[in-house]
């Protein structure tokens, strides 16, 4: 954790006083005070839809106060624009990366900005260099996986001097190399007088780099302070009204061994990212898939599934060869994949939220009924997963990360999945919808799915398989199975660590 300065030599940077924000009729933020410090690192937790992004984004000028009063450096600004907010040195990290992909990495982060360009090309070789990325600054950015897409929008408020730094969940797609590196950065800049906003679901991530954390929930403040005064059951509690810790809240590790049938059979498959990878799926089994970003594991998916096409091996789903299929045929036989980017490609963030969530079975319905197909699905799934919403007709982009998520869960199960692939199901969440979907997983493989789990969490690995597959460089490193599956074998299997080291150590 930081060493901060004493309170009186800090500058003020933000003072959010009294702040109200509605929506229509919903209130989102009720009377919220908070501040922010020069050199300080002010971490924001709470559950999704507590209002963190909303007072974030009325910071960073893309919403207005209703009421309340907020002061940027001192002065009044509760007319900010984003423009002005630049101007006074905010820059805000979005959790969902917005890039244009066809602009190279460089053009994407110096757009917009005046001045020498070779001048500001050696400045972003320079900070590339300091947070530890080798990307090829002249490769198209619609090429980057999700953790490179977000040292990108890091890049940008680095190069742009920002003061006043707001990063939204920066780290749910980091592996815990590019992490550190990241805290370096965030230590190195508060170091310096940069005031940065972290918001995180991460107890651990925050009780080592915050200086103060500021608990949201229902739109209000509920707790303040440095995080070493409180217990991670505390802060939970705080946050989700749950009685106990963390521990009460999510799942636990399943123990038996599986039998049942086969339904899916990887044999000595190879493709782009990944080679050499072989496994069998039964009724029933959650196979945890771990390995760092870059190991190949949502290539691997990305192939069984059909969008990305096998250069050798065989995949069977339901003993049928399904080597060659396309995502279509895939659904047919019963596999069904929910991606990691949810806004990329596992949503329509635009459309309403009913049809999202039927998306994949419209075309097997008659049209005439579709409709109200649709919001009976709909609103079984509300009731189901426990989401959270005004209309099943507003658009997905209007709810928060979560609740996303769960429109993309019940989107697959509204397939039907006889194998479903879950290719990062809680990133970004918090930790009740973590638990609300850590129950969904166990449920399915009790009704009989089969599960195949990537998560770059190994505690979400180690908690909920019950075999463990590891990855790393686009090769296999190993099985763990019963009492292997530790959170120490699984970290060390996933960097390349041979399985007889991983279960010694």
């Amino acid at each position: 954790m930081t060493d901060p300065k004493p309170s009186g030599q800090r500058k003020q940077l933000i003072k959010a006083d009294s702040i109200w924000k509605f929506f229509g009729n919903v209130t989102v933020l009720k009377g919220v005070d908070l501040v922010l410090e020069s050199g300080q690192i002010h971490a924001l937790l709470g559950g999704n839809g507590a209002g963190k992004s909303t007072l974030m984004r009325i910071i960073a000028g893309l919403h207005g106060v209703d009421q309340g009063d907020l002061y940027i450096n001192g002065q009044h600004a509760n007319k900010l624009t984003p423009v002005l907010a630049r101007q006074m040195g905010i820059h805000m990290v979005p959790q969902e990366p917005l890039l244009f992909p066809n602009l190279s990495i460089e053009e994407n982060v110096l757009m917009n900005m005046k001045g020498n360009r070779v001048a500001l090309h050696t400045r972003l070789v320079e900070l590339a260099k300091e947070i530890g990325t080798n990307m090829d600054l002249q490769s198209p950015a619609g090429q980057l996986e999700v953790a490179d897409q977000q040292m990108v929008e890091i890049l940008r408020g680095l190069i742009r001097d920002a003061q006043i730094l707001i990063l939204d969940e920066p780290t749910s797609a980091l592996t815990p190399r590019e992490v550190k590196l990241l805290f370096d950065r965030m230590r190195a800049l508060a170091a310096q007088g940069v005031g940065i906003f972290f918001i995180s679901h991460k107890l651990n991530e925050i009780r080592e780099i915050a200086d103060i954390v500021s608990i949201l929930r229902d739109g209000r403040v509920v707790m303040a302070g440095p995080p070493k005064s409180y217990t991670d059951a505390e802060i939970v509690r705080a946050m989700t009204k749950v009685e106990g810790g963390s521990e009460n809240v999510l799942g636990e590790r399943h123990q038996q061994t599986h039998h049942g049938k086969v339904v899916l059979e990887v044999d000595n498959l190879c493709g782009e990212g990944f080679a050499n990878l072989s496994f069998s799926l039964h009724e029933g089994e959650i196979l945890g898939l771990a390995g760092v970003v870059g190991s190949g594991r949502t290539e691997m998916a990305e192939t069984i599934y059909g969008i990305r096409k096998a250069a050798r091996g065989k995949v069977l789903i339901g003993g049928q060869d399904a080597t060659h299929t396309d995502p279509q045929a895939s659904l047919d036989l019963g596999l069904v994949y929910l991606p990691e980017d949810r806004q990329t490609s596992g949503l329509f963030v635009d459309a309403p939220l009913s049809w999202n969530a039927s998306s994949l079975v419209l075309h097997r319905e008659p049209s005439w009924l579709q409709l109200k197909q649709e919001e009976e699905r709909f609103q079984k799934y509300v009731k189901e997963l426990g989401i959270v919403c005004a209309t099943s007709s507003q658009a997905v982009r209007t709810l928060s990360g979560g609740n996303q998520q769960k429109i993309l869960l019940a989107k697959c199960l509204a397939a039907k999945p006889r194998v479903l692939i879950l290719d990062e199901p809680t990133r970004g969440v918090d930790v009740a919808v973590r638990a609300d979907i850590y129950s969904i997983i166990d449920d399915l493989a009790n009704s009989g799915v089969a599960i195949l789990m990537i998560s770059s969490d190994h505690d979400e690995i180690q908690r909920l398989s019950h075999r463990v597959l590891t990855m790393a460089h686009g090769y296999p490193t190993g099985e763990l199975e019963g009492d292997e599956i530790t959170v120490d074998a699984i970290a060390q299997m996933s960097f390349g660590v041979s399985t007889e080291e991983a279960k010694a150590s």
